[in-house]
């Protein structure tokens, strides 16, 4: 995710620079660059995934995003670059059905593995994890969220013209299946049958365009609301994946922040209200069902699996995800509300109001 600027290079420099300046003449050649301006590219950091950059110079503030090979992680993560090109398609198709939280695609250059689209200003657009970091925890904006989640599901579900065209089960399981679940089955091996056969399922699941990555730090809350960013996971799967990834996040959360967290536990059950609210009645039952086995595994592997959230820093804390997530492993619950009222009871907040 876009965080923070760092350090910047005029295109045709140096060696890198050299590559840049290609970059700057396939954005000149599209019009984004005016002819005869060198642009300065600003290095944006916060993203393990991919090269990012907010273009100076051009017609209108941009940002460039180019796909990693290996991802800026301890362990050794290797994913396609080719899903580049999902998230650019994951944007133009979304942006038709939720076009107030989706970025526009300004240019794609597939060949490169890059696309730009527009630079939203941190004073305008402040990240969602840096406000609820800060203990702002607005219901109506996580039922927003939940909202914009649930009708792209929606409206992509069952939809195989969509399934022909994010046909991506390898860069999915790259990404998100074997360095969450299967990673974390490695730590566990007495969970592992459990883990490794929830990333089967999971996998085998393909019922709505997933976006792979929906969690605070890829999204920016906007004057409109909020807005989806980083579908480098784009995928047809299981939408249960992108509910669960989310709803984990604002559980986590209540560690960082422990004088927020009976705040983030009413945003956990605005969000999922919102989210079901969208869907066909008929769906919610099953995607809920799912949600619910796979929160409490991706709950364990942002501190046992290859990408540990930074913020649970003490040995204290990620116990208590793990007596959290363990027991809700082996013996999964129908509901969500399930998870949230174990978590509440691990924090002692469970005879405390949420609201």
């Amino acid at each position: 995710m876009i965080l923070s600027e760092s350090t910047t290079s005029t295109a045709g420099e140096d060696a890198g620079g050299a590559a840049l300046a290609g970059i700057a003449a396939a954005l000149r050649e599209a019009g984004l660059i005016p002819a005869g301006v060198r642009p300065r590219f600003v290095v944006l950091t916060g993203g393990v995934a991919s090269d990012i950059w907010k273009v100076e110079g051009a017609a209108r503030p941009l940002v460039v995003k180019r796909a990693l090979a290996k991802l800026r992680v301890a362990a050794e993560w290797l994913a396609p670059v080719g899903r580049n090109a999902s998230e650019a398609a994951w944007f133009r198709t979304a942006r038709a059905i939720v076009p107030e939280a989706v970025p526009e695609v300004l240019f794609h250059d597939p060949g490169r593995g890059l696309f730009a689209m527009p630079y939203f200003p941190p004073e305008r657009y402040p990240v969602w994890k840096a406000q609820l970091r800060d203990g702002q925890v607005d219901l109506g904006f996580a039922a927003q969220v939940g909202r914009s989640i649930g009708r792209i599901h929606a409206a992509t579900m069952n939809d195989t013209r969509i399934a022909d065209a994010f046909a991506n089960d390898a860069t999915f399981h790259a990404i998100r299946l074997e360095p969450y679940l299967e990673a974390t089955a490695q730590r566990h091996p007495g969970l592992g049958d459990a883990l490794v056969a929830l990333s089967r399922s999971t996998l085998a699941c393909r019922q709505a365009l997933v976006h792979g990555d929906v969690s605070p730090k890829n999204i920016l809350a906007g004057p409109d609301g909020p807005v989806l960013l980083d579908a480098e996971c784009a995928c047809w799967g299981d939408p249960a994946f992108d509910l669960a990834f989310c709803l984990n996040h604002l559980l986590l959360k209540g560690l960082w922040n422990r004088g927020a967290a009976r705040r983030l536990l009413a945003a956990y059950d605005a969000l999922r209200a919102a989210y079901f609210e969208a869907l066909p009645p008929a769906a919610r039952g099953e995607i809920e069902g799912r949600a619910a086995r796979l929160l409490p595994a991706l709950f364990l592997a942002r501190v046992d699996g290859k990408s540990p959230v930074e913020y649970i820093a003490t040995d204290a804390d990620r116990d208590l995800v793990r007596s959290a997530a363990i027991p809700l492993i082996g013996t999964p619950p129908a509901r969500l509300s399930a998870i949230r009222e174990a978590w509440a009871a691990a924090l002692h907040l469970q005879d405390e109001s949420t609201t």
